[in-house]
């Protein structure tokens, strides 16, 4: 019998909480998702022909490690657009297969065995995973309802040890649709600066606010040189099946992350790449049209569950509500699956994001005006049904 070749690392982590339920569903018929942390819209038309144009225009070798020079620099135009924050396209920025590989090598890049990150919870699924397997240690920080699931600074010092190398934030959250005061960020930094921590900002949904503006990490003062901010194009230009991200950091920090890159990826897709360039050229119509939309989407959402029952507070960010389930008496996991089996609407269990996270549901309005009140009727129905 052959000894056990698993890495013990890895056979520690569970298997992502969503996937179980996404594995049921595609044996199902008629099933309304709210599950899917994906936009509903096609990438749009102009975006989609660049890509297409640059595969008959011959353009299917690699590019940079870096990525496209081209798609560099609409970036960093765009970020100091956006931020006023200054990244240099040559040697502070670079292109990645989606945020989720740029998050990886950012960690493996940064995190030393015995180092801890703070991963402030309820948070993405692959946050904790990732660091453990970029060998350090995750301590989470719970958010919660109460505080409209805002971090901290209090909370944050309590988890801070000898041994605690970075944060890793991700704000608007997924899975709670919170976004982060400007305020609130600053009393982070405070805290990052005076224990000389790094900080991972994961900002895939920031154009993804509704009536306030977002704050970029990396833009407040002194934290540019100790910040990693992550980004891309999935959400808000609809491209997510494109995997299009980017990394920005100080040259120090990118040329290391860089590295880790160059031998396990080698370049992002470039097809993907010049579909991304015509995205930063000539899409922030459609970013507004779909923000928009989401928007008109959410107030439908968070007014229908609230009236139902399912205690809902306003999400800012993202597309993703996160109610409290509280008023049926169940675990999350068991309303999860009694609701996709009896009335076909799937969310997501709030266990899957933490564990402060039992006790609610994920349920995403990027799905048709359609399809969401309909859902709301059927959840309406089972709330009834076991409401205490």
């Amino acid at each position: 019998m052959p000894r056990d070749f698993l890495s013990a690392k890895v056979k520690n982590v569970p298997p992502s909480g969503i996937r179980r339920f996404f594995d049921i569903i595609a044996t199902m018929k008629d099933v309304i998702s709210l599950g899917v942390g994906e936009p509903d819209f096609v990438t749009p038309a102009h975006i989609i022909q660049a890509g297409v144009q640059s595969l008959a225009d011959g353009r299917t070798a690699y590019t940079s490690n870096s990525g496209l020079l081209e798609l560099r620099q609409l970036l960093a135009a765009h970020l100091e657009r956006l931020y006023g924050v200054r990244y240099d396209p040559e040697t502070e920025i670079l292109i990645t297969v989606g945020v989720s590989e740029a998050l990886q090598i950012a960690l493996i890049a940064t995190v030393d065995p015995g180092d801890e990150v703070i991963v402030p919870e309820p948070c993405f699924v692959s946050y904790r995973p990732g660091v453990v397997f970029a060998g350090g240690t995750p301590v989470t920080v719970p958010t919660y309802f109460e505080d409209d699931f805002q971090l901290t600074s209090k909370r944050v010092s309590k988890a801070l040890t000898r041994r605690t190398k970075g944060l890793l934030l991700g704000y608007p959250n997924n899975p709670t649709g919170a976004v982060m005061t400007r305020s609130g960020l600053e009393e982070i930094a405070a805290l990052a600066e005076e224990h000389d921590l790094v900080v991972y900002s994961d900002e895939i949904y920031d154009r993804l606010v509704y009536g306030i503006e977002h704050t970029c990490f990396a833009a407040l003062p002194g934290m540019r040189e100790r910040t990693i901010l992550l980004g891309g194009f999935s959400k808000a230009y609809a491209m997510t099946g494109w995997r299009v991200g980017y990394v920005a950091a100080s040259a120090a920090i990118a040329k290391e992350i860089r590295k880790v890159h160059q031998y396990a990826i080698m370049c992002a897709p470039t097809v993907s790449q010049w579909a991304a360039v015509e995205a930063l050229r000539a899409g922030e119509p459609d970013v507004q049209r779909m923000c928009a939309e989401y928007d008109r989407r959410r107030q439908v959402i968070v007014k229908g569950l609230n009236a139902i029952g399912l205690t809902c507070f306003e999400p800012r960010g993202a597309f993703y509500t996160f109610p409290s389930i509280q008023c049926t008496g169940m675990s999350c996991e068991e309303f999860s699956e009694k609701l996709l089996y009896e009335e076909k609407v799937a969310v997501v269990p709030g266990s899957a994001f933490g564990d402060c996270g039992m006790g609610f549901v994920r349920a995403c309005y990027a799905a048709s005006m359609e399809n969401i009140e309909e859902a709301l009727v059927r959840m309406g129905r089972f709330v009834e049904k076991y409401g205490r």
